[in-house]
């Protein structure tokens, strides 16, 4: 299901910017250097949705040279230059929930991408699922904030009302929110099953 959800955000994602023509970005942008990281942040965080998803499929975790092959390729060709543009681009907002947001979750899938990797290093694969796993969380906020931003709109029609120049405005003041939201919501989401998981794994232990 992750799967089929990430490969439709990707397209949506993505789509505006596959003849690369400035005048079809979605984001303002001052120039073409703004222009053309944006793109990359967009075309590699596509790529770490993607195979990101793949990673916790059964099927492929049970292909060890195919996993520990698309790990990598999520890592370097993914999460590392995805999360290295967002920097910028977010810096770029003009925004300061964006900035500090975007930004924190960039450093976050950095750290929690270097962690996974180690543990894996180490064949430490319960360290390295769980620290997958929370950087996923932090990759899959490009979906997660866009499902966010509506319900936020949702919520406030009661009080402002519906009409669309108003409802606009506040759809764009809201997207920081969103984005910041995004991220914490996975990760609270994700922390919540490692817990489980690991609760469920002590008692077994004690049982057995």
């Amino acid at each position: 299901m992750i799967f089929i959800v990430a490969v439709i955000a990707t397209s949506v994602l993505v789509y505006p910017y596959l003849g690369l023509d400035i005048d079809d970005s979605r984001l303002d942008v001052r120039d073409s250097l703004h222009y053309y990281v944006l793109v990359g942040h967009i075309g590699t965080a596509a790529v770490a949705l993607v195979l990101g998803s793949l990673q916790f499929m059964p099927t492929m975790r049970a292909r060890r040279r195919v996993h520990r092959t698309l790990g990598r390729v999520y890592l370097l060709a993914g999460v590392l230059p995805s999360a290295g543009a967002t920097i910028p681009v977010a810096l770029w907002s003009g925004r300061l929930m964006t900035q500090i947001g975007l930004t924190t979750a960039a450093v976050l899938r950095l750290i929690t991408g270097g962690l996974a990797y180690r543990a894996a290093r180490r064949r430490d694969f319960d360290s390295h699922r769980n620290w997958m796993m929370r950087n996923y969380a932090l990759t899959f906020l490009a979906v997660t904030a866009r499902v966010i931003v509506p319900l936020l709109l949702l919520v406030q029609i009661p009080f402002r009302g519906a009409d669309p120049g108003s409802m606009g405005e506040l759809a764009t003041s809201m997207i920081p929110i969103g984005q910041t939201l995004g991220w914490i919501v996975n990760l609270a989401v994700v922390e919540t099953i490692i817990r489980r998981r690991l609760s469920q794994a002590r008692r077994m232990g004690r049982l057995s």
